[in-house]
C-alpha cells in the first residue's frame, strides 16, 4: 500500500498546467485542467524584475509569448502585458503570464493541489528559491497536503528549506546520479523526481526502502504508465491529459 506520509499527495499530475491541451503555464490551462477531472497540477515559477514570481518556464519570454528578451528584463506588469496565448492557438489570445498569486488563488478555487517547480536564473538560485518558498508558505498556508517544490536547482532546494522548512520539497534530474539517495537527503527532500525512461523497479524500491517517494516525467503513453505504477512508482506527470488520465491510470487503495 502506497505510504501516504512519503506520497499523500495526487498521483497523475498535469505538467506546466494543461499539458497539451492549453498555452502552458496559464490560468486557462488551469481551468481545462480541472474540467479533465485532474486534481494536481504541476507549474514553473520564475521571478520577474523586482523579485516578483510569475508562471513561465523558459529563461526568455520568446517562445511562449509574442515577446522578446530575457524574463528578468521584464517587471511584473511588463510581463503581463505580454500575449501568452495566441503562439499556442488563436482560440487562447489575450492570455497572460498569470502571477503566482493569481495561480495560487485559482488553484484554491478548482481544488488544485500543485506541484511548483523553482525556475532560477543561473545568477539568482538563492533569491528564487527563498522568496517562491515564502509566498507558498503565505499563500497555502492552510492546506494539506501543502504544495511540493521542486527543482533543479540544489541551491534553490537548500534556499527554499531554510526558509520554509515545513514545505516538502523534491529534487529533479534527468537520469539520477549515483549517490542520488544522499543527495535527496543531503537538501531535507521528500522525493525524487526523474525522467521516465531511467525508471527502474530497483530504483523504486531502493526509494521506498530510503522514505522517499518518486515521480516519473513526462509520461504520455497510458501503457508506460500502467507499467510504471506496475513498478510501484507514486507518482507521474503528463502533457497528455486526454490518454493518460487520473481516473483510468490512478491505483486503487491497497494496490
Amino acid at each position: 500500500m502506497l505510504n501516504t506520509t512519503r506520497w499523500p499527495f495526487p498521483r497523475v499530475i498535469a505538467h506546466r498546467c494543461g499539458g497539451t491541451t492549453a498555452p502552458e503555464n496559464t490560468l486557462v490551462a488551469l481551468r481545462l485542467a480541472a474540467t479533465m477531472g485532474f486534481g494536481g497540477v504541476e507549474f514553473d515559477v520564475k521571478l520577474a524584475k523586482f523579485g516578483v514570481p510569475m508562471l513561465i518556464h523558459d529563461d526568455t519570454v520568446d517562445r511562449t509569448t509574442d515577446g522578446a528578451g530575457p524574463v528578468a528584463a521584464y517587471d511584473a506588469a511588463e510581463l503581463r502585458a505580454l500575449d501568452a496565448g495566441l503562439w499556442f492557438g488563436n482560440e487562447f489570445a489575450g492570455e497572460r503570464i498569470p502571477t503566482f498569486d493569481a495561480a495560487t488563488a485559482l488553484c484554491h478555487n478548482l481544488g488544485l493541489w500543485a506541484n511548483i517547480e523553482i525556475k532560477p536564473d543561473r545568477d539568482n538560485a538563492v533569491e528564487t528559491g527563498r522568496i517562491v518558498a515564502g509566498i507558498a508558505a503565505r499563500l497555502w498556508h492552510d492546506d494539506n497536503p501543502a504544495p511540493l517544490l521542486s527543482s533543479f536547482s540544489e541551491a534553490a532546494l537548500a534556499a527554499a528549506r531554510s526558509a520554509e522548512p515545513a514545505l516538502p520539497l523534491a529534487l529533479l534530474v534527468a537520469e539520477p546520479p549515483s549517490d542520488w539517495i544522499e543527495g535527496t537527503r543531503r537538501l531535507g527532500c521528500r522525493a525524487l523526481h526523474c525522467r521516465q525512461e531511467y525508471v527502474t523497479e530497483q530504483m523504486v524500491t531502493a526509494a521506498h526502502e530510503a522514505g522517499l517517494g518518486i515521480l516519473a516525467y513526462t509520461v504520455n503513453d497510458p501503457q508506460r504508465a500502467f507499467a510504471l505504477f506496475g513498478m510501484g512508482i507514486d507518482a507521474i506527470i503528463t502533457d497528455e491529459l486526454g490518454l493518460v488520465r487520473p481516473d483510468q491510470l490512478a491505483p486503487m487503495p491497497g494496490s
